[in-house]
């Protein structure tokens, strides 16, 4: 494979993986999820692509959460890789390989401060696709 080709499918892997993490982000805002960030971490780590980040409001929301994002890309056929903290439901992480999404509840959000960890991740602009309540 010449460089041009490996190139071509590593921005197209990326524009995947933005794709998705903004499908996501419309989710999560359709079903009133707060506080919501896309963070690209792929120049900080190899983990992954992006981080996507929500607050819920109960233990009910977050898990309500978990579950239409689960749902609604697996009707696109896109199934999370692995999905932890769910029977807690106060930091529930999905892993879609290219993304993660972590929903917590306030006190865990305050208490860990991903985006504070993660500072030098761009915030991508989320604006032109979630609503204003």
């Amino acid at each position: 494979m010449d460089n041009t080709q490996n190139t071509a499918e590593q921005n197209e892997a990326k524009t995947d993986s933005l794709v998705l993490a903004e499908e996501i982000v419309k989710i999560l805002d359709a079903n009133k999820a707060g506080q919501l960030k896309l963070l690209r971490v792929n120049d900080q780590t190899v983990m992954t692509d992006y981080f996507v980040i929500c607050t819920g409001n109960s233990n009910t929301h977050i898990k309500s959460l978990s579950g239409e994002v689960e749902y609604k890309l697996g009707e696109q056929g896109v199934k999370p890789t692995g999905i932890d903290g769910y029977d807690s439901g106060i930091w529930i992480v999905m892993d879609y390989g290219h993304v993660m999404l972590h929903i917590f509840n306030r006190e865990q959000r305050d208490f860990f401060k991903l985006e504070k960890l993660w500072a030098d991740a761009e915030d991508i602009n989320i604006e032109n696709i979630i609503t204003e309540d």
